[in-house]
């Protein structure tokens, strides 16, 4: 955006998005003709960011969000918020005479999970907190809205915290799969010079590092142990053929599964089978978070928004007893189930 407004605004400086760019960023006063000297000037009036890390973020990811936070020219800020976490968590201890611990630490899964949870929802009231101090700390009046960050896929299957950085004003990327988002910043890497930290933010494997890092297993492209795929038990390749047929061809368990054993016929129809039902039960059981979802930018019409272009129920039956009936019978009449009885024999 702001290299198609700078780019109008210069060619034509008394033109109408010439106008709408000098009040948005608050130049209309007593400059007449002021136009941003590039897209980065007009991106650090506009936009700011913060890489909100705790003592399990990688130092390769904070790498990232400054490097990008550099190229586009945003007002970008790293904050640890540590001190927060732990501040609530003694509260927490003081109440109930508990302190939770990480399952790699001798925890729980339940407390591992409060533990991630906590770091997340916090990071949002963080940056509420900025947005409405930031224009305050520039020297500037007013407020700024916050954009949230969760796509599509992190929606579908519920791999996300109800409140946390999915929770903001708007979201520009919440009706976008994984897979298409990571096809657009490659091509905006290419597409736009300066810009290549795109891809390598694309290409980067994707991690909610909300655990301790382990560093037997971190790897240098991910820079943490924690992986969303591995998380989720499915892949995000996996997630966008789950949600186009979910909306677009409006599948349910059994016709999802007829359609991937043709798609997927490289896998063992018991494979399939387990994929599917793994979805909708992850699917089912975390509807709820998307009756609170942030209004997205509506790219595709795959969206599980639920409040404005998905009114489907939020309460199912999770354990989907006659569709998964109905799925194993049709693998237990499958020819490819018969000939892999006959290996086992």
């Amino acid at each position: 955006m702001c290299i198609l407004v700078t780019k109008a605004s210069r060619e034509d400086p008394e033109g109408d998005v010439a106008k709408d760019c000098r009040r948005v960023c608050r130049q209309d006063q007593g400059n007449s003709f002021w136009v941003p000297s590039s897209p980065q000037e007009m991106a650090n009036f506009v936009l700011h960011t913060t890489f909100m890390g705790t003592e399990n973020s990688s130092d390769v990811t904070n790498s990232r969000a400054r490097r990008l936070g550099d190229a586009i020219g945003s007002y970008h800020l790293s904050i640890k918020i540590d001190l927060m976490v732990k501040s609530v968590l003694q509260v927490f201890q003081i109440t109930t005479g508990h302190m939770p611990r990480f399952a790699s630490r001798g925890g729980t899964m339940n407390e591992d999970l409060a533990l991630q949870n906590i770091q997340a929802r916090l990071r949002m009231v963080m940056a509420y907190l900025m947005a409405q101090l930031l224009p305050w700390v520039r020297g500037r009046s007013g407020f700024l809205l916050v954009l949230g960050s969760a796509n599509v896929d992190e929606g579908l299957r519920g791999y996300m915290t109800k409140y946390d950085c999915s929770s903001a004003d708007l979201n520009p990327i919440g009706a976008i799969s994984k897979g298409d988002l990571k096809r657009m910043l490659i091509f905006l890497s290419k597409e736009y010079p300066g810009f290549e930290m795109l891809g390598e933010i694309a290409n980067a494997p994707p991690t909610a590092e909300l655990r301790p890092i382990d560093a037997a297993t971190a790897t240098a492209e991910a820079g943490h142990s924690q992986t969303d795929e591995e998380d989720m038990g499915m892949s995000y390749e996996e997630l966008g053929y789950f949600g186009r047929l979910r909306k677009i061809a409006r599948c349910g368990p059994v016709s999802m599964f007829r359609k991937l054993l043709v798609t997927w016929s490289h896998l063992a129809p018991t494979e399939v089978a387990a994929k599917v039902k793994r979805f909708f039960f992850y699917y089912s059981v975390n509807r709820h978070k998307m009756t609170t979802i942030t209004p997205a930018y509506h790219a595709e019409g795959y969206s599980p928004d639920d409040n404005r272009f998905d009114l489907r129920q939020f309460l199912y039956n999770t354990r989907w007893t006659r569709q998964f009936a109905v799925i194993d019978d049709i693998v237990a009449q499958h020819p490819e189930t018969d000939k892999d009885k006959d290996k086992n024999d």
